[in-house]
């Protein structure tokens, strides 16, 4: 029997629209201004929870409505 803790992180944003829920954890990719972020930030949480720990993350949104990023990391 596999076991995991489930971390949802919720916010009533703008949300994102499907095209950048599709690219949101490659390295580089932002929807800032050029120049004002690296767009690093996801693609590290990504590398960090899937090859260090062995989990998932996803990431659901409505536009308008917020954004839900949803962790699940095994229990070993």
């Amino acid at each position: 029997m596999n076991y995991s803790v489930k971390i949802e992180i919720e916010d009533n944003g703008l949300g994102v629209t499907s095209e950048e829920r599709e690219r949101i954890f490659e390295q580089g990719f932002t929807t800032k201004d050029v120049g004002k972020v690296t767009g690093l930030g996801m693609a590290i949480a990504h590398q960090i929870i899937t090859d260090k720990h062995g989990g998932k993350i996803t990431c659901n949104s409505i536009l308008t409505k917020g954004t839900i990023f949803t962790i699940a990391l095994p229990i070993v």
